[in-house]
């Protein structure tokens, strides 16, 4: 089974194209555990066949569950298709469980873009639990600690407090847009996190466009013995 392996400022992915594989999530989480297998954030699997875009693309946990998107795999999966000559510099859709979103390679390491939709706050569209309502600076309980939050989707349901992880494009989007719906920022963002920086540019209607780099790993083979 063939593999190549990527990370967007630290949030590494495998891209692989044999459908089999995913029908087993153990399988995907021995792939991405990182002392049994490969070691990841989790899998890519396409291009898979599309009637609205250039091809499909299915995103993979590392615990084997299915995501609706994700801002750095959506990037790596763009660098992907530019190396296997599948795309060059001109826009083009994928799509993605969390909906079509439109791409585009100005330079393969340091500049790929993703139109990632528009973020919305409201309760219902998330979804939150109760009334009706844009979710925003609201109080969570967490083991005694009484902490500000604030949720929005963006194809992929997000609550926002101020901390980052190493790296994540789907995240940085929300919380970019949280910040931008709360008066803290203006409409172009640089979201600088652990792993580095990606920018984001917010539309009158909450739509995102993320830009940032991508960096290849390696690729090989991954031997059915470790299963």
């Amino acid at each position: 089974m063939r593999f190549s392996k990527y990370h967007g400022l630290g949030n590494d992915y495998l891209v692989i194209d044999e459908m089999d594989l995913m029908q087993s999530p153990e399988r995907v989480r021995t792939i991405c555990d990182r002392n049994f297998g490969i070691g990841s954030d989790g899998i890519l699997f396409g291009p898979l066949p599309s009637k609205s875009a250039l091809a499909g693309l299915r995103i993979f946990n590392p615990d084997g569950s299915e995501a609706e998107k994700s801002g750095n795999g959506i990037r790596i999966f763009c660098r992907h298709l530019w190396e296997r000559g599948s795309v060059g510099n001109e826009p083009f859709l994928l799509e993605t469980p969390g909906g079509i979103v439109r791409c585009r390679v100005r330079d393969p390491r340091h500049e790929i873009d993703v139109e990632m939709g528009t973020v919305n706050f409201w309760s219902d569209m998330i979804p939150v639990t109760g009334e009706r309502r844009e979710v925003l600076q609201e109080v969570l309980d967490v083991n005694g600690e009484s902490l500000k939050f604030s949720a929005a989707t963006i194809g992929n349901p997000h609550c926002v407090i101020f901390r980052y992880t190493l790296a994540s494009g789907s995240s940085a989007s929300a919380a970019a847009a949280v910040a931008r719906r709360l008066g803290f920022c203006g409409p172009n963002v640089r979201v600088q996190m652990p792993g580095g920086e990606l920018r984001i540019a917010i539309g009158d209607q909450f739509s995102i466009v993320l830009t940032g780099p991508v960096t290849k790993v390696g690729y090989g083979t991954i031997y059915d013995e470790i299963f």
